[in-house]
């Protein structure tokens, strides 16, 4: 009986200590972590965030880029964070595209994190360099099947959503184009526009400076639309490849175990954010559709994008020891 009372104290101990955490919440600076370059959605989405908590809050919000083997080193750092609701994770599409490829990633995609919410979703594009002989997704098509692995495309790293995208173009269309992986988005877009390498699958809002200066060519969006800042550029659907539509997106996730009440408070906080004027008009102009909603949303298509890309990658034997 003595033994029980003890246990009994200590859990409510521990169930006040919680329910005191949970009020003060936040008391402290609070850390983004974003797996990837600046200037990826993912980069542009927390600093886009990270302002109107600190207004709200009044507590630093810091943006902390931590790119490198297409994102799983910033993962790796907020799946073993303190679940303290102070180290959230700004990502998405990677973790679906990750667990396919690597049979031995250092943390479990569904069972490390704790969901906030979904951010937005952009189209992904097929896009070539200005020096290569296509204006169209057919031209593109014939060009690679007339040389058969004599052309080159490049990806932010083996097993980014770019890379099992293309390999999915790949299969639909019985293409041999060579895989040049690079280590984030930044190499991409510089080697591309110089012509270096002749065609990458980039998220719009991060291709769509280069597209509008003319630097590069975009041939068509993945999305089930095309982008109203490029009428003229055809979906991949309309372009031969109905079964092809592919969306980045973006979400915020905490370290497994954070408290309910901090994931509930980041929620409803960040879904409000979302909802205003002008982080809408910004969320337009940089080509993300607005999403939100609830944590459990989020888990949904977390689990359903893990099972798409999982086939593709056995479909193309990729595998990243």
């Amino acid at each position: 009986m003595r033994n029980f009372i003890a246990a009994a104290v200590a859990i409510l101990a521990a169930a006040l200590a919680g329910a005191c955490g949970a009020q003060d919440y936040p008391s402290r600076p609070i850390r983004f972590i974003v797996p990837f370059t600046p200037g990826t959605s993912p980069d542009s989405l927390a600093r886009l965030i990270g302002p109107h908590l600190t207004q709200r809050w009044n507590v630093p919000v810091v943006v902390d880029n931590r790119s490198g083997a297409s994102g799983i080193i910033g993962m790796d750092l907020v799946a073993s964070a303190n679940p303290d609701g102070y180290t959230l994770l700004f990502s998405g599409t990677a973790f679906g595209t990750l667990a396919a490829v690597h049979p031995k990633l250092p943390f479990d995609p569904l069972k490390s994190f704790s969901s906030v919410l979904l951010l937005g979703r952009s189209p992904l594009t097929l896009v070539v360099a200005n020096k290569f002989p296509a204006a169209s997704v057919r031209e593109f098509v014939e060009q690679v099947r007339k040389q058969p692995g004599a052309h080159n495309y490049a990806s932010s790293g083996a097993g980014s959503v770019f890379h099992l995208t293309m390999e999915l173009i790949k299969q639909e269309m019985n293409l041999n184009i060579v895989h040049v992986p690079y280590k984030g988005t930044a190499g991409v877009l510089t080697d591309l526009a110089a012509g270096h390498v002749q065609a990458s699958v980039l998220v719009f809002a991060t291709v769509a400076p280069l597209a509008q200066s003319g630097r590069v060519r975009l041939l068509a969006v993945m999305g089930r639309e095309r982008m109203p800042q490029f009428p003229q550029v055809p979906t991949l659907a309309e372009s031969g490849m109905p079964h092809v539509v592919v969306e980045n997106w973006n979400g915020v996730m905490a370290p497994a175990k954070t408290p309910p009440a901090a994931i509930a408070k980041l929620n409803a906080e960040i879904n409000s954010i979302l909802a205003l004027p002008e982080v809408k008009d910004t969320l337009v102009k940089i080509g993300v559709a607005q999403a939100g909603g609830t944590p459990q949303a989020l888990d949904a298509l977390v689990r359903s994008e893990i099972k798409i890309w999982t086939q593709v990658a056995k479909r193309g034997n990729i595998v990243i020891e």
